[in-house]
């Protein structure tokens, strides 16, 4: 369907229907208790691209190992993937890292509040900075991710395909609680992670939506067994890695070149370790 921006009684059926919903059946997430803003941080780094299951006792562990920007500053990389393994995508271990020192060394240890600074960090995208002003400062701002993406195309779209997300993007800011952004945007990602689960999952509708490509046999799996071989094995030369990992050595050795490139992993003499 068309959509035109709403009336001011359009909005507050919307805002009454969602906020329904969330009285009832709203999610009691650990990341929902706080408002310190490093870990509103640790929380969102973990929940891109991981289902909240899988975060919720990795992020527990995560702040009680490290409970500051200052901790995981200066924590060693193979510390913080240590205690990251389990939840996969390791890079954003690393950007987490990596925006900790700067967060310490730029804003001395203070999260900002401002959208572009926040963008400046490492792991840092449109929606990522969205949801920490959100959630940890309750600043209103418009973003999308995958389950706000899901509630208005089911709500608004139900008839259109390819729909754009600067389609969706003024109707996210037309019908914002801008009073209570924090409350509203939970309410919203728990209404589409609903949505995924009694219906055909709207963000196929989306243009921007893609399949996740198959983890068997991905450079993803690789860099993932590199990584936790050399977290529990240190100094290994190519030809150890290789009868671990059991893949073509050529392929191996790219994936080593990427991990040296990225920051992951050191070379010394042959040798390899976590940087």
């Amino acid at each position: 369907m068309k959509c035109e921006i709403f009336s001011a009684d359009q909005i507050r059926a919307f805002q009454k229907k969602i906020y329904g919903y969330f009285r009832l059946h709203g999610r009691d997430l650990p990341w929902r208790r706080t408002e310190n803003p490093y870990h509103i941080v640790v929380s969102e780094m973990m929940l891109q691209q991981t289902q909240v299951e899988r975060v919720m006792g990795k992020y527990t562990e995560f702040i009680r190992t490290f409970p500051h920007f200052y901790a995981l500053a200066q924590a060693s990389l193979k510390k913080v993937l240590a205690v990251w393994q389990g939840l996969g995508y390791n890079r954003r271990a690393l950007l987490l890292k990596q925006l900790a020192e700067e967060v310490v060394r730029t804003f001395r240890g203070e999260l900002p509040r401002e959208y572009e600074k926040l963008k400046s960090l490492p792991g840092i995208g449109n929606a990522t900075a969205g949801e920490i002003l959100a959630f940890a400062f309750n600043i209103p701002t418009a973003f999308i991710e995958t389950n706000i993406r899901r509630v208005f195309i089911h709500e608004f779209f139900r008839e259109k395909e390819d729909v754009k997300d600067a389609e969706i993007l003024p109707l996210v800011e037309a019908t914002m609680d801008w009073e209570n952004p924090r409350e509203w945007y939970w309410a919203l990602m728990d209404y589409g992670s609903m949505l995924k689960k009694e219906f055909e999952n709207p963000n196929r509708r989306s243009a921007h939506y893609s399949r996740q490509s198959s983890f068997a046999g991905s450079d993803r799996r690789i860099r993932g067994l590199v990584i936790k071989k050399l977290l529990n094995e240190t100094n290994l030369p190519v030809k150890a890695l290789n009868e671990s990992i059991g893949i073509n050595l050529d392929h191996l050795e790219r994936i080593l070149r990427d991990l040296i490139d990225e920051g992951f992993i050191r070379e010394e003499n042959g040798f390899y370790k976590i940087a």
